[in-house]
C-alpha cells in the first residue's frame, strides 16, 4: 500500500500528540486550556498597544487617540460586525468576525455619509450607528448576533502570526509618515496628498460637491476614500490633516489584511494559509534580487494614494462574495452587499472593479464552453457589478479618467531601460499603437521591449504563480480558480495595454496583487507538501531577498558620452543587465526547486514513507513547484520587511538645509490653518497661489493645492493641474497636463488682478458673482499691491502671507 508523505507525517504528529496527552495529568491539560484564550488575545493587545504608541510618536494628541479609537470601535467595528453576522453569519472566531465586520462598517459609513451630505445633516452623522445598535438590541431575532456564532476557534499560532503581519503593516505606516510632519512646519508635501486633503475638506460640506481648487466646477473623481476620512473627522472632531496624515491608514490596511487572510483560509482550507497570505500580500514586493531594473507596481499599498489603499477593503470583501456566486451558491440576505460594494469600489478607485468583472466574465465563458451552463448566482453577480461600474463611471469618473488611451507596452515609458535609451524621442503624449521608440530601435528595440516585459513578469511571479492550479483537473473544475486567475490576468493585461500620462494604469495591477497572492497561497496549500518543504525554501528565499535588497552587484550599466549630448545608457548595456538579472532569477528558482526536492527526500526517509511509484514523478514536480513558490513568497516578503525594519531603526536624517524647490514656509502653513479656523464653512477664497514652487510663472506646475488643503475652503482659482479639461489637454504644445494654461483666462485675470491692481469693481464682482469673502495673498507667489490693504480688511499677516476679509458693502 502506498502512503503519501503528508499523510504519514500527519499520522506521526497525531501519534506524538496522543502520547503527550496520555502521559500528562488532567490538571496540566486543564491549565493549558485555560491559557489558550490569554495567549490568543495577547498578540491583538500588543498590536493595538503598538498602534497607539506609534500614533503618539507621530505627534497625535492623546485626546485625539482616544476619540479615534472610540470611533473605530463604536462607529465602524461594532455595528459592522452585527450587520455582517446577520447577513453572512459568524465565522466562529472574534478576530475574523471583527475584521469582516469592520469592512462592512466602512460600507455602512459611506451610506450614512452620503445620506448626511445629500440632506445637509452632517451634524447627525456621528449618530448613524445608534439605530443599528438599537435594532440589534431590541429585535429578538437579532440579539444572537452580539455573540460569536458556532465557535470554530483558530490555533494560537494563527493569532500570533496575524499579529506579526499587522505589526509589519504598522511599521510600514510609521515609515511612511515619519518624514511627513503635521503642519505647520517648514517643508513640502507631495502634491497628491494635498489634493486629497482639499477633497476631504470639500466632502465635509453638503452636496452638490464642487472641485475646491476651482470653485463652481463639479467634482468628478473617485473620492469615496476621502469621504471615509471626512467622516472620521466629522464624527470625532479631529482635524482633517491629522486624520489624513496619521490616523486613517493603518486601521484600514489592517482590515484588508484580515480579509485577505480569511479569503485564503476559505479557499485553501488551511489555517496557516491566512497569515502567509496576509504577510506576503501587503508587505511583499516584486522579486528583483538586486537588479538595477525596478518593477512597477511592487506593493498594493500607497501612502500618497488614499484611494488605492482604501479600495482594497471593499474589493476583498466583494471578492469573497463573488467567489461564492461563481461557485453557484446563493448569497441569501447578503445579495445587497454585491451591488453596494461594487459601487463603492467604483467610487473609491475606478481601476479596481474592471479586473474582477473580467475575471468573473472569463469564468462564465469557460463554464459555458465546458458545461453549456452558467450558475445563476454568477450571472446575477456579473450583472450587478457591470451595473455598478456603469453607474460609478457616471457618478465619479473624472480627474483624467477619460484620458486613458490604448497603447500597448506604454508602461515602458516609465521603466529605466527604455526611458534612458529609446524613450526620449517618443514625445510627451504619443498616440501611436506602440511606443515609437520600439520601432525606431529596430531589432534591438524589440529585444529590449520584450526583455523588460519578461523581467516584469519574472519579478511579479509571486502574484501569478498560483495560476498553476489550473494544471490540475480537480482545480480546473473549480470556478473560483478561474475567477481569481482571470482577475489577475486582467489586471496585468490592462496595465500593459493602456496608457495614462501619470502612469495611473499601474493601479489596475496594484489592485489585484492581494488576489494574486491569495491564489498563490491556495496553490501552496493544495500541494499538500510536508512543512519542511515549504519552510526551508521560504527561509532560503527570505535570506536571498535580504542579501540582495538594495544592492546591485555586478550589474553596472555601460554608459556612453557623445559630443554635445549628455551621458546616456546603451541598449546593449541594458540587455546585458536584463540577461544577467534573468539568469540570477532562473538560478534562484532552480536552487529553490532542488532544495525542496532534497528536503522532501530527507523527510520521507526520516518518517520511513515509501515513494509512490506510479505518481512519483508527478509528486516530485509538485514538491518542486511548492518549494519555488515558497521561496518566491519568502524573498518577496523579506525585501519590504527588511527595508521597513531598517527604516524604523534608523533615525530620520537632519532637515534639509538651503532652498528646497517645493517647500512651504511655516508662516504660509500657519496662515492657511488660520483661514481654516476663522472662515465660514461655505466661504470662498481668492488667492494668487497657483503653482509649485510658489511663484507663478508661465506654464508653471499648477499643482499647489495647499491653500485649499490646509486652508479648508473652496477657491475661485487655486491650481488646475488635475481638472478634466487640463488633463485632457496633456501633450498640447508638447507640454504635460500640469503645465497647461488654465482654460478660463478671463476668470484667472479677474482673480489675479485683485492682487496686482485691485479695484472696487473687481472686488465687488468676486464677492457677488463668486461668493468670495477672503483673499489669501502670498508675496512669494507674485506681487501684491499695497492698495489692497485700503480696499479690504487685513486680518492676518504671517511672513509673506497676508489674509484679507472682504466686508459686505
Amino acid at each position: 500500500m502506498v502512503v503519501s508523505v503528508t499523510t504519514l507525517s500527519d499520522s506521526v504528529a497525531d501519534a506524538l500528540l496522543a502520547e503527550r496527552v496520555d502521559t500528562q495529568a488532567p490538571a496540566s491539560a486543564s491549565r493549558r486550556n485555560a491559557l489558550v484564550p490569554i495567549l490568543s488575545t495577547l498578540p491583538w493587545v500588543l498590536v493595538i498597544g503598538a498602534l497607539l504608541v506609534v500614533w503618539s510618536r507621530g505627534s497625535v494628541p492623546v485626546p485625539d487617540l482616544a476619540r479615534f479609537s472610540a470611533y473605530w470601535v463604536l462607529a465602524l467595528a461594532l455595528p459592522g460586525t452585527l450587520v455582517h453576522r446577520a447577513l453572512r453569519g459568524s465565522r466562529g472566531n472574534l478576530p475574523e468576525d471583527v475584521g469582516f465586520g469592520a469592512a462592512t462598517g466602512l460600507l455602512l459609513e459611506i451610506v450614512a455619509w452620503a445620506l448626511a451630505a445629500a440632506t445637509g445633516q452632517q451634524t447627525l452623522l456621528r449618530w448613524w450607528p445608534l439605530p443599528v445598535l438599537v435594532a440589534f438590541a431590541a429585535v429578538p431575532g437579532l440579539r444572537r448576533h452580539w455573540r460569536v456564532g458556532e465557535r470554530r476557534p483558530l490555533p494560537v499560532g494563527w493569532h500570533w502570526s496575524m499579529g506579526a503581519a499587522l505589526l509589519v503593516v504598522l511599521a510600514w505606516g510609521y515609515v511612511q509618515w515619519r518624514m511627513v510632519p503635521l503642519p505647520p512646519v517648514s517643508g513640502g508635501y507631495y502634491q497628491d496628498v494635498l489634493y486629497h486633503l482639499g477633497l476631504v475638506q470639500e466632502l465635509t460640506r453638503a452636496m452638490p460637491f464642487e472641485l475646491p481648487h476651482v470653485a463652481g466646477e463639479a467634482l468628478r473623481y473617485h473620492y469615496l476614500s476621502d469621504a471615509h476620512i471626512a467622516s472620521g473627522s466629522m464624527i470625532t472632531g479631529i482635524a482633517p490633516t491629522t486624520v489624513l496624515l496619521r490616523l486613517w491608514l493603518v486601521p484600514v490596511v489592517g482590515v484588508a489584511v484580515v480579509l485577505a487572510a480569511g479569503l485564503a483560509r476559505d479557499l485553501s482550507g488551511g489555517v496557516w494559509a491566512g497569515p502567509v497570505a496576509a504577510l506576503t500580500a501587503f508587505t511583499g514586493a516584486a522579486v528583483t534580487l538586486g537588479s538595477p531594473v525596478g518593477v512597477s507596481g511592487e506593493m498594493p499599498l500607497s501612502y500618497a494614494s488614499p484611494s488605492q489603499t482604501y479600495v482594497l477593503v471593499p474589493l476583498l470583501l466583494l471578492a469573497g462574495l463573488v467567489v461564492d456566486a461563481a461557485r453557484g451558491r446563493s448569497l441569501g440576505p447578503a445579495w445587497p452587499l454585491v451591488p453596494a460594494l461594487g459601487l463603492v469600489c467604483a467610487g473609491a478607485k475606478s481601476s479596481a472593479l474592471p479586473p474582477l468583472i473580467a475575471g468573473l466574465g472569463l469564468t462564465a465563458v469557460v463554464f459555458w464552453w465546458r458545461k453549456r451552463q452558467i450558475p445563476r448566482p454568477a450571472l446575477v453577480a456579473l450583472a450587478c457589478l457591470v451595473a455598478a461600474m456603469a453607474l460609478g463611471f457616471r457618478l465619479f469618473a473624472g480627474g483624467g479618467a477619460s484620458t486613458l488611451r490604448v497603447q500597448a507596452l506604454a508602461l515602458l515609458h516609465f521603466v529605466a531601460p527604455y526611458a534612458e535609451t529609446l524613450g526620449p524621442g517618443d514625445g510627451i503624449w504619443p498616440s501611436a499603437p506602440l511606443p515609437p521608440g520600439i520601432n525606431d530601435g529596430g531589432v534591438l528595440g524589440w529585444l529590449l521591449a520584450f526583455a523588460v516585459v519578461g523581467w516584469w513578469v519574472l519579478g511579479q511571479s509571486p502574484r501569478w504563480v498560483g495560476m498553476g492550479l489550473l494544471r490540475e483537473r480537480g482545480h480546473r473544475a473549480d470556478p473560483a480558480v478561474w475567477l481569481l486567475a482571470g482577475t489577475v490576468l486582467a489586471g496585468a493585461a490592462t496595465t500593459w495595454v493602456f496608457q495614462h500620462p501619470s502612469i495611473s494604469q499601474i493601479y489596475f495591477w496594484m489592485g489585484v496583487i492581494p488576489i494574486g497572492v491569495v491564489l498563490t497561497t491556495w496553490s501552496l496549500a493544495a500541494a499538500r507538501a510536508p512543512w519542511p518543504v515549504l519552510v526551508v525554501p521560504a527561509v532560503a528565499g527570505a535570506l536571498a531577498g535580504l542579501a540582495t535588497a538594495g544592492t546591485v552587484v555586478g550589474f553596472a550599466v555601460p554608459r556612453i558620452s557623445r559630443p554635445g549630448t549628455p551621458t546616456t545608457s546603451t541598449i546593449e548595456g541594458w540587455l546585458r543587465v536584463l540577461g544577467l538579472s534573468a539568469a540570477r532569477y532562473v538560478l534562484f528558482v532552480a536552487v529553490a526547486a532542488a532544495l525542496a526536492i532534497a528536503v522532501a527526500a530527507l523527510w520521507r526517509r526520516r518518517v520511513s514513507a515509501p515513494a509512490a511509484s506510479g505518481a512519483g514523478r508527478r509528486r516530485t514536480v509538485t514538491i518542486a513547484l511548492a518549494g519555488v513558490t515558497a521561496a518566491l513568497l519568502g524573498a518577496s516578503a523579506a525585501v519590504v520587511l527588511g527595508g521597513t525594519v531598517r527604516s524604523v531603526l534608523t533615525e530620520p536624517g537632519p532637515p534639509a538645509t538651503g532652498p528646497q524647490p517645493y517647500a512651504l514656509t511655516v508662516d504660509e502653513m500657519r496662515a492657511a490653518l488660520w483661514l481654516d479656523e476663522h472662515a465660514g464653512d461655505d466661504d470662498v477664497v481668492a488667492t494668487n497661489v497657483h503653482c509649485r514652487p510658489v511663484r507663478t510663472t508661465p506654464h508653471c506646475d499648477a499643482r499647489a493645492f495647499w491653500v485649499t488643503g490646509l486652508g479648508g475652503h473652496r477657491t475661485v482659482v487655486e491650481s488646475w493641474g488635475y481638472t478634466d479639461a487640463v488633463v485632457a489637454a496633456h501633450g498640447v504644445d508638447n507640454l504635460g497636463y500640469a503645465r497647461q494654461n488654465f482654460p478660463d483666462q478671463e476668470l484667472l485675470a479677474l482673480n489675479d488682478g485683485v492682487f496686482t491692481a485691485p479695484t472696487v469693481a473687481d472686488l465687488d464682482r468676486l464677492r457677488t458673482r463668486h461668493g468670495v469673502r477672503w483673499l489669501f495673498a502670498d508675496a512669494r507667489a507674485g506681487a501684491v499691491s499695497p492698495e489692497l490693504a485700503r480696499l479690504a480688511q487685513v486680518r492676518l499677516v504671517a511672513g509673506a502671507v497676508t489674509v484679507y476679509e472682504l466686508t459686505r458693502s
